[in-house]
């Protein structure tokens, strides 16, 4: 029992405090977005994930983190299970919005990808905390590069572009934090560039190559592909200061929002609860991203370093490119705001990944 007491105390309850305010206030946006529709079943199942992804955090958080840095094996064959994941849910997977990206199951669904994020984060720690010295080597970021190549493409055919970009900034992320020479740092940014302009010619569907289309000239496509950013766009600015009051926003209540609980749930926070409710958003985000990075770069050795600055990398870019897409400065490619958007494969994954990082912190080594 002194040994669980303990264990509680040395966890950091600041970073849980902030995570189950942020839920909260997705429960919140989502009862309300629920309540004009008269369907509960994603607010209750919401609620579901969160206990049971805090369940999974706890037990996560008393192991000790030293077991993913000694037996890579596993999460290298993990890693092999979840492509084949991948690779199923192209040949039988669902088809949802014209995209293969989830397995059903009854009421509920599962998303590999997301399992994916926290697997690629630990095998790329392992792979560069083991050679930090010969990062100069060229052929070392090549390999590593391998290792997001496979499940990158596969994301990428069924096709879901938003998933496929943060596997890669979770690549670049940790290359950047493993202090790549800037020489290889601008080779990446060439290759990216050239695998952009091929992307863009011969892999984007249609529909993708129009909603980019259609953020760079909104104004042509407001009835087309551009109508949900309008849409998002229209809503946080009748926001106001206070917002509209909770259950009152009309562009989330009368439907005009789509995907409301999930790529549009900063936007309809916003119309809700306005400029003052987003400000404690930003906050509880900032302060997430602020302790979880004080963790990481507290820690000395390479290994736990690297998981730790990896699960930032993986919060700041969703958290980015998600807030960017309903303000209308980046295209609209479906990313969800971790803890806050509707999801059960996100929100029990982003808490799995809060257990590793309590574990770094608790059994820190000296």
């Amino acid at each position: 029992m002194k040994n669980i007491l303990s264990h509680l105390r040395n966890m950091d309850w600041l970073i849980v405090g902030c995570v189950f305010s942020l839920v909260f206030i997705g429960l919140l946006s989502i009862y309300s977005s629920s309540f004009f529709r008269d369907d509960f079943v994603n607010f209750k199942k919401q609620l579901f994930f969160f206990v049971f992804g805090f369940a999974l955090m706890l037990i996560i958080s008393f192991s000790d983190w030293r077991l993913l840095r000694d037996q890579p094996y596993i999460f290298l064959f993990l890693y092999l299970i979840c492509n084949l994941f991948l690779l199923f849910l192209l040949l039988f997977g669902v088809e949802t919005k014209g995209i293969k990206g989830w397995y059903r199951f009854g009421l509920f669904s599962f998303d590999p990808v997301e399992v994916m994020k926290i697997i690629l984060i630990v095998l790329l720690a392992k792979y560069f905390s083991s050679r930090h010295i010969e990062m100069y080597n060229i052929k070392h970021i090549l390999i590593s590069g391998l290792y997001v190549f496979l499940p990158f493409t596969m994301i990428f055919l069924q096709p879901d572009m938003g998933s496929a970009l943060i596997l890669f900034f979770l690549w670049l992320g940790i290359l950047i934090v493993s202090n790549i020479g800037i020489k290889h740092f601008l080779l990446m940014v060439l290759i990216f560039s050239l695998v952009s302009v091929f992307a863009w010619s011969q892999l984007l569907m249609p529909y993708q190559r129009q909603r980019v289309l259609s953020f760079l000239s909104p104004q042509l496509e407001i009835l087309g592909s551009g109508w949900s950013q309008f849409q998002s766009k229209v809503a946080i600015g009748s926001g106001g200061l206070t917002g509209k009051g909770f259950m009152n926003g009309t562009q989330v209540q009368l439907g005009f929002l789509s995907l409301c609980q999930t790529d549009f749930i900063f936007s309809a926070i916003a119309e809700e609860f306005g400029f003052v409710g987003i400000t404690v958003l930003f906050f509880l985000i900032s302060f997430l991203l602020f302790r979880i990075l004080k963790i990481g770069f507290s820690i000395k050795a390479n290994f736990p370093r690297l998981v730790a600055l990896g699960i930032s990398v993986l919060f700041i870019s969703q958290t980015f490119i998600h807030i960017g897409m309903n303000l209308g400065v980046l295209p609209v490619i479906g990313i969800s705001l971790p803890f806050v958007s509707y999801g059960g494969s996100g929100l029990v994954c982003n808490f799995i990944a809060l257990g590793i990082l309590q574990s770094l912190k608790i059994h820190k080594e000296q």
